[in-house]
């Protein structure tokens, strides 16, 4: 069994508790906040039989087998390594890190010390994903793609009244591109590979952060666009185009309802059924991964072509 610790205490680190309970092989064995009456309050809420505020005390305890990340974007590469050095596998939460850098440097440590490094990129693993991926072929050679993910979010109001808020603060990783656009570049390097030119624009907000954004990426015979918002909200479906038809995707970080449009054919419209939120997935797989069922490599260079490529869209937008 996996005993396992998560490093966070916010709404993820919540629901992620609740899918854990959903998962064979693997249980919450603890909670870490450098606030201690948080951490004792949280593992008492979540049922986890310990808690910790001192970092150090946690990653040196025999009896934790594995992290899961979820602090604010900026602290994940010291946190994470800290995790590797001390010999525990790492699940870490969307993005895994700010720069393909700093994962490439983490990826070599998790290698030398032999543990799992994992990025918690959930609609990866999802069952809907999955079907857009069997799907594809038949919409024929694809021309053109548009990812989107737009959701205002309630703390924006926040930052509108001069409050500070971690999901809006730059310094802390903050931003919409690396909370909802990473799902979008994710898909797209997923399932088309790294493109060869990307252009960015990013709508700045009071705090610096981005607010919304999108980018344009180009392939060889095939354009694509990703559109993300935390300051506007859309009901558009994402969708990949080809010759022969168009995938229609109610939602790109948890895709339920896929219709398939083939050219002078009805549409095919497939529901996709699943078991409670789609953190579960991505779990199952760490689990796999940690008991050595599967190699993570696949894993690892997804999550690093999606950063070098959120690299480059940062750059190209100034």
């Amino acid at each position: 069994m996996i005993q396992l610790a998560t490093i966070g205490t916010s709404k993820i680190s919540r629901q992620f508790a609740a899918a854990l309970q959903h998962v064979p092989g693997i249980q919450l064995a603890g909670v870490f906040s450098r606030d201690p009456d948080r951490a004792s309050a949280t593992a008492t809420e979540l049922g986890a039989p310990r808690s910790w505020s001192d970092l150090d005390q946690l990653l040196s305890s025999a009896e934790i087998d594995a992290v899961y990340v979820a602090s604010p974007n900026s602290a994940h590469q010291a946190q994470c390594q800290a995790a590797i050095e001390a010999g525990k596998h790492v699940l870490v939460e969307k993005p895994a890190v700010v720069t393909a850098g700093e994962f490439e440097t983490l990826l070599s440590s998790a290698q030398n010390r032999g543990v799992i490094l994992f990025e918690g990129m959930r609609s990866a693993y999802d069952p809907g994903m999955e079907l857009v991926r069997q799907l594809l072929p038949r919409v024929g050679t694809v021309r053109r793609v548009s990812f989107e993910y737009c959701q205002r979010s309630a703390r924006y109001d926040q930052v509108q009244a001069g409050e500070s808020v971690n999901i809006f603060d730059p310094a802390l990783g903050g931003g919409a591109f690396n909370d909802l656009g990473v799902y979008c570049v994710s898909a797209l390097v997923d399932l088309f590979g790294e493109p060869t030119r990307v252009a960015g624009a990013t709508v700045a907000i009071a705090t610096g952060a981005d607010g919304a954004g999108s980018a344009l990426a180009t392939y060889p015979g095939l354009v694509a666009d990703v559109a993300y918002s935390k300051i506007t909200a859309s009901d558009r479906p994402s969708q990949i185009e080809g010759e022969l038809g168009t995938l229609s995707i109610d939602h790109i970080a948890e895709p339920t309802q896929i219709r398939l449009s083939l050219f002078g054919t009805a549409p095919e419209e497939h529901v996709v059924e699943k078991s409670g939120g789609n953190l579960t997935y991505e779990i199952e797989r760490f689990v796999r991964l940690v008991t050595g069922q599967a190699d993570p490599a696949s894993d690892q260079q997804r999550t690093l072509k999606t950063l070098r490529t959120m690299d480059r869209i940062r750059a190209s937008a100034g």
